[in-house]
């Protein structure tokens, strides 16, 4: 569980050009209420979007689990690692814009978040401590192919607890962007969009996912087999 906790935070640092276009405007929001300390408002509503997380990650453990009782658990978890690695790569080309993809994720959210806006839409303007930690736990389901493939990773740890732990990892991953948006907005969104940024983060999580690849049980063992039949 730990690798995947530490492979959660890796990808919420380095999909941080994401967040800030997801949720850039909201956190900039934040600053231009007109009561409480800004930072007070900046970590509340942080926490509630963390905390939302966190019971998704949860879910996506308990259902994991599940899937042991269908094969043998190596097997199991293999695929769904598999699978978590997948959509990393998918991530990664399409943070490089490389691709595009991870799209098709998001637009697969939109169900679930059409019930949630409502909610989302009575906690503005956000100018009290209350409503920042609503508008986080509300925020926390918008459609976004980053969350969905960490989703995966939860998935893939067949618990509700390492699912929240890996869900919980990658939000605090992500909150050093989101907290310098919520400071400085218009300059975070400008620097996401200069190409060496994103092109460098797109590989950085291309790296983590086949570095992911790599650790799946008895696939590096083969590789290596491989390579050897073909110089010998």
């Amino acid at each position: 569980m730990q690798s995947l906790a530490l492979a959660a935070f890796v990808a919420g640092l380095l999909g941080g050009v994401h967040c800030a276009g997801m949720c850039g405007g909201i956190v900039g929001g934040l600053s231009m209420a007109s009561k409480g300390p800004v930072a007070v408002r900046q970590l509340a509503f942080n926490s509630g979007r963390i905390a939302s997380y966190a019971m998704a990650g949860a879910a996506a453990g308990a259902f994991g689990s599940f899937g042991q009782m269908f094969g043998p658990v190596l097997f199991a978890q293999s695929a769904l690692f598999a699978l978590a690695n997948v959509l990393m790569l998918m991530l990664g080309l399409y943070v490089g814009g490389w691709g595009r993809g991870v799209m098709h994720l998001e637009r697969a959210g939109t169900a679930v978040w059409r019930r949630i806006e409502p909610f989302a839409r009575r906690c503005f303007p956000i100018d009290s401590t209350a409503k920042a930690i609503g508008a986080g736990l509300a925020w926390g389901w918008v459609p976004c192919g980053l969350v969905y493939t960490m989703l995966a990773l939860a998935l893939a740890s067949a618990s509700p607890w390492s699912g929240a732990a890996v869900m919980v990892a990658f939000g605090l991953g992500t909150l050093p962007t989101l907290l310098a948006a919520g400071f400085a907005t218009q300059r975070v969104l400008a620097i996401r969009r200069i190409p060496h940024v994103r092109h460098g983060a797109g590989a950085a999580l291309i790296v983590l996912a086949v570095i992911g690849f790599l650790r799946l049980p008895g696939l590096s063992s083969a590789l290596r087999a491989g390579w050897s039949y073909c110089v010998s």
